[in-house]
């Protein structure tokens, strides 16, 4: 009896650290990754969407690397950018561009550590592993 026991308080102990593990809040840095991935892969799909607004092209590049200290000028001069007023989803990446922003000035800025500062990395896509299969 007392292995079953063991067995049965072992299985609740992981059980538990496994319900615990996946309802940990997102971290600083996970916010700020995922948002930027998520902003990258929008601007993607508005370059190629052939149903926007022809001004979409004149858009600064917006490729993200949250590693990179001009990501931050990147960011800035993207949501100031005057062109596409009227194209929604140019509003609203600008809307989660400047969230970014935000969140990378005022509630992250202690816990990020920049990599790098090289400001012509932002300007060339980056492509995964998965997109060269």
């Amino acid at each position: 009896k007392l292995p079953t026991m063991k067995m049965l308080l072992l299985l609740v102990a992981l059980l538990s650290s496994a319900l615990l593990a996946s309802s940990a809040p997102p971290t600083c840095y996970s916010r700020v990754l995922s948002l930027s991935k998520e902003i990258t892969e929008s601007f993607k799909e508005l370059q190629t969407s052939k149903t926007v607004d022809s001004c979409v092209q004149t858009l600064p590049r917006l490729y993200l690397d949250i590693h990179n200290y001009c990501i931050l000028a990147k960011l800035r001069d993207f949501v100031a950018y005057p062109g596409c007023d009227r194209v929604v989803e140019v509003n609203e990446l600008k809307e989660k561009a400047r969230s970014l922003y935000t969140i990378l000035i005022s509630y992250c800025r202690r816990d990020l550590v920049f990599l790098t500062d090289d400001c012509n990395a932002l300007e060339i896509p980056i492509s995964s592993p998965i997109e060269h299969s």
